[in-house]
């Protein structure tokens, strides 16, 4: 599924392109199930298919605790 796909769902929802675009559902979901859910960091980024190098190295992680 493209961005432009989740964009065109979310303009008939009444969001606008400042408000809420596609390409930031990753990063969301890499907040909410590490920090609301508690899973596992590689666990997430493999979900996710990220190769996980380091724990400092992980894409979309925009939590709110130090790493």
């Amino acid at each position: 599924m493209s961005d432009n796909t989740i964009n065109a769902a979310l303009r008939q929802m009444g969001f606008d392109a400042k408000t809420m675009a596609g390409h930031g559902f990753r990063a969301m979901a890499r907040v909410i199930l590490d920090e609301v859910f508690g899973f596992r960091p590689d666990y997430i980024e493999h979900q996710l298919a990220h190769a996980v190098h380091d724990p400092n190295s992980r894409v979309y992680s925009r939590t709110a605790h130090l790493t």
